[in-house]
Formats: structure tokens, sequence, C-alpha cells
């Protein structure tokens, strides 16, 4: 009797263990799937990102528009928000200035869905897709640029009230079959998968140039079209419910270099 209480007695310990490492492996699961979607923040309107400001400048030997244009002059150094608003309602028949942003995600830096893997439409207004096109008056590598123009505040920045948002913001420019993402919260760095590189940029009294910020070459006196993407990254640990409603604003300058990073047109770095 003694030997089958004993038996009884670790079949029922073993029971107990079996269900408790059971119940752990379920609340571990559990974890695991809170953890992967406590990123995004609702997708209801009243928490997408609204009240959007742009703009676009470049050194002087560089220039670029929203559409090409067969001699230099005709492209110019800054374009507004107005401007850049106006063509996405042309092109995609919705008014940024109306239609907020809502998280999305991507792969392919092309095609954009939201949490549940619903693909997005361009023409619906979670992100932003226009076509930037360049010229320069010589050859030059085109970096994005967090320095500021002689006597400006014009380097490359995303702001907001909200101190949680530019690190939730990203900015793609696609070249051909090469993507380059501007993520914000990668400081000084950068990273590339297959055809795509993600970086950061130094502050903008720290500016040099070099294969991290490239983006692309230009030859004289040739158009070159760039795809732009703009988007919340709903993985990212920055979109949460905090950014609900919050305002933004974008500052884009790029600048034309020779091969060994040095500015070709001249201009003085300024301060953040």
């Amino acid at each position: 009797m003694k030997g089958r209480r004993k038996k009884v007695s670790a079949e029922s310990k073993n029971g107990r263990q079996m269900a408790r490492t059971s119940l752990l492996l379920a609340l571990l699961a559990l974890v695991s799937v809170t953890a992967a979607t406590v990123a995004w923040f609702s997708i209801a309107d009243y928490t997408k990102v609204r009240n959007m400001n742009m703009e676009i400048t470049s050194g002087a030997n560089l220039r670029f528009d929203l559409d090409a244009h067969a001699v230099f002059d005709d492209y110019v150094k800054t374009l507004s928000f107005g401007e850049i608003a106006a063509r996405i309602v042309r092109d995609k028949g919705f008014d940024m200035r109306e239609v907020p942003l809502e998280p999305v995600t991507t792969s392919n830096y092309s095609t954009f869905t939201l949490e549940n893997g619903t693909v997005v439409d361009s023409g619906k207004g979670s992100y932003l897709e226009f076509t930037l096109h360049f010229m320069a008056q010589q050859d030059m590598i085109v970096h994005l640029s967090s320095a500021n123009s002689s006597g400006q505040k014009d380097g490359t920045a995303i702001s907001s009230a909200n101190l949680a948002l530019p690190a939730a913001m990203r900015i793609s420019f696609t070249i051909g079959n090469q993507t380059h993402i501007y993520d914000p919260g990668m400081g000084n760095t950068s990273t590339v998968s297959g055809n795509a590189k993600t970086f950061g940029l130094p502050a903008g009294e720290n500016m040099t140039y070099n294969s991290s910020n490239e983006l692309f070459s230009l030859k004289a006196d040739t158009d070159q079209p760039v795809l732009v993407h703009i988007w919340l990254e709903g993985t990212d640990e920055a979109c949460t419910d905090q950014l609900r409603g919050a305002d933004y604003s974008i500052q884009m300058r790029f600048v034309g270099t020779d091969e060994d990073g040095n500015e070709l047109d001249g201009a003085e770095r300024g301060n953040n």
C-alpha cells in the first residue's frame, strides 16, 4: 500500500507540475502577444496624428522640384508645405492638411499595411507618397543633412509638441531598387538589410557626410526622380496612444558633396 501511495503521490505531483508549466507557457504567450501589439496606438480617428507642416530645402548647386524639367534653372531650392499638399491633392485625391496619418508598417517600402495586415492604398492618407526630382550643375553625391545653412534653421528635423512622436516617424527615399530610410530615433548610426539602408543623423553641429547619410549620386544636368514616403511606424515602441492627436513638423535639407564628403556649394554649417 505504501508503494502505491507513493506512486499516486508522485503522479499527482507530476500532474501539478505539468499544470503549472502549462499555465506558465500560456502566460508567456499572452505576454508575447501583448508586447508585440503594445506599440500600435488605436486606429480610431481621434487617435490619428494631425496638423502637419513640411518644408524642403537644398544647397546652392543642388535643386529639385515636384516635376522634371529640361534645365537646372527651372528647378527650385525650396518647397513649401502648401506646394507639397497641393501636389498630393492632385495626385492622390486627399488633402494632407485635413487627413491625418495613422500607424502603418512596411517590409518592402512600397506596400504599407495596418496592424491587422490590411494593405493601405496611397490615396487613403494613412501615409504620404510623392516624388521629388533632383538636378545639379555638377556631378555630386546627395546627402540628407541635419546641418543648417548659413543664418537659417533649416536642417533636417522632425519636431512635435509631443516629444515621443519624432522617434515613431520614418521618411524613405527610393531610387531604382535602392531605398534609404531616415529613422530619427537611430542617432548617428545606420544598418543595411538587402537593398534597404536605415540611418539616423547626428546633431547639426556634428554633421559630417559619409556613406551612412548618402542617398544617391547625381550626374550634372540630369534629372533624378526620388520616390518619398512618410509614415508613422506602428511597430516602433514610441508609437503608442501617447501620440493621440499630436501635431508635427518636418524639415528636410539636402546637400551635395564630392566623393570625400566635402560640400560642393561651400555652405557654412549652422547649429541646431
